[in-house]
């Protein structure tokens, strides 16, 4: 399953680079994209395990800036 999220309050090229890197060592995670220009990320994860993966990737999300916030 792949999705596009809204990352509220990116404001930082490297933070995006830092979530992107986390995100993409989530078990279970095919690919990883964060945008810092339009501040979105696209995910693409296993669908049966999607909304647990989601949920790591707002706690990792929240422990590189705790700014940012991922729309659902």
């Amino acid at each position: 399953m792949k999705k596009t999220f809204v990352l509220d309050d990116l404001d930082c090229a490297n933070c995006a680079a830092k979530i992107e890197n986390a995100i993409r060592e989530i078990e279970g995670v095919v690919s990883a994209s964060v945008s810092f220009m339009t501040g979105k990320l696209v995910l693409e994860a296993e669908e049966e395990r999607f909304e647990e993966i989601l949920d790591a990737a707002e706690k990792l999300i929240a422990k590189v800036d705790s700014d940012v916030t991922l729309v659902r």
